[in-house]
């Protein structure tokens, strides 16, 4: 039987049953968590147009029975200075260009559809002006709404000015570290929350591993502020181990990509593209590479990823350019056919889902399989 709810710190500021934080970019898998008991975080960086990011959280207001939810934004802490959108397409090499073309076109994958948009969706996302966008119509929803409960930040704190902000619509702030200097970096910059992610997350991720990552940041923080672990974690089992080792919850991205709800490149009846190479991927299967966003990201390993590792690719550009530069490969690799050649991030915890399943079940899976383990511990204390 599923537990009705597992108390931490962070289950009672933000008014859920269970620990879990779960980050998606689909609107419908994250609805699908704050109905279930968690905390959904709808990832934005998709968003090219404000408006577009406005409708869906009207739709997810609409869709969550009232439950609070989260955002995810991507912007550094240093406000950079961008240029126009042809300033940067003007940066980006001639050969990387023709890398790209001559890899697709090897690859087998067709071009975009007649009147198709030339640049994939969430392409300008990355780009600290529209990032600062979603920030500006989440926190419009705060106020006119009270669901949105937190915003993350992904490549550390968020500018100080969006702190401000969040704080004075009542919008807690977390960030991602993958260090312990990351993590008291964040907390001195006024982070609420910090998501300690280890080697193994997908996305942006560091180089220690969760197992000696997260007890390092809760000794470093943990009585300043709570700490939310990721990297690695799929099921109950996994969700003990973090709160055991002294954090308040977990953060989960990798694991919805497979849910029911999700149907971001979803074309019929069926697992998508996509989905179908999650499904078949061993926890073996990914790398850390550059060439997602031009920073270290964990992506599942496929062809296109082979490509960048072959003897004469280019080296990866630094972020924003990296993210211009494969826009519209992502964009035309998410509309082909071919399961050996996706552009997606993956952890390593990819190898333990092989269904598709709802996030109702996943959920209910992972309060039983906690329980079970909390049981199980208990029983290994003597009188």
């Amino acid at each position: 039987m599923t537990a009705s709810s597992i108390r931490t710190d962070l289950t009672e500021r933000f008014g859920i049953d269970y620990p879990i934080f779960g980050f998606t970019p689909s609107q419908d898998v994250a609805a699908a968590i704050s109905r279930a008991g968690g905390l959904g975080v709808l990832g934005c960086v998709r968003f090219n147009d404000p408006g577009e990011l406005n409708d869906v959280l009207e739709w997810m207001h609409e869709n969550t029975d009232g439950k609070p939810f989260g955002v995810d934004v991507v912007m550094p802490a240093k406000i950079p200075t961008e240029g126009s959108r042809t300033d940067l397409d003007t940066m980006i090499p001639p050969e990387h260009r023709a890398f790209v073309e001559r890899t697709l076109d090897d690859l087998g994958v067709p071009p975009l559809p007649d009147g198709g948009d030339r640049v994939n969706t969430g392409v300008l996302g990355w780009l600290h002006s529209v990032a600062r966008s979603h920030v500006d119509v989440a926190m419009e929803h705060a106020a006119k709404y009270g669901q949105i409960k937190l915003i993350a930040n992904a490549l550390g704190s968020p500018p100080e000015d969006v702190i401000d902000l969040s704080h004075r619509h009542g919008v807690a702030v977390a960030a991602l570290a993958g260090s312990r200097e990351h993590a008291l970096n964040h907390v001195q910059a006024g982070v609420d929350i910090v998501i300690a992610q280890g080697y193994e997350g997908g996305g942006h991720t560091g180089e220690v591993t969760s197992m000696v990552l997260w007890p390092e940041i809760v000794d470093a923080v943990g009585d300043l502020a709570p700490v939310l672990a990721a990297g690695g974690v799929g099921d109950g089992r996994q969700m003990a181990a973090a709160l055991a080792l002294g954090t308040q919850g977990v953060w989960m991205g990798t694991a919805w990509l497979t849910a029911a709800e999700y149907q971001l490149g979803a074309t019929g009846d069926g697992p998508s593209t996509v989905q179908q190479a999650l499904l078949k991927a061993t926890s073996r299967d990914t790398v850390r590479r550059r060439i997602y966003s031009g920073k270290p990201a964990r992506l599942l390993k496929t062809k296109w990823t082979d490509a960048w590792d072959a003897a004469g690719a280019p080296d990866p550009l630094p972020m924003p350019l990296q993210n211009l530069l494969v826009g519209e490969a992502h964009a035309r690799i998410s509309q082909s056919d071919d399961p050996d050649v996706v552009a997606m991030p993956a952890g390593q915890i990819v190898g333990r889902f092989n269904d598709v399943l709802p996030v109702a079940d996943m959920i209910a899976a992972m309060v039983d399989g906690y329980g079970d383990s909390v049981k199980r511990m208990n029983g290994t204390l003597g009188d």
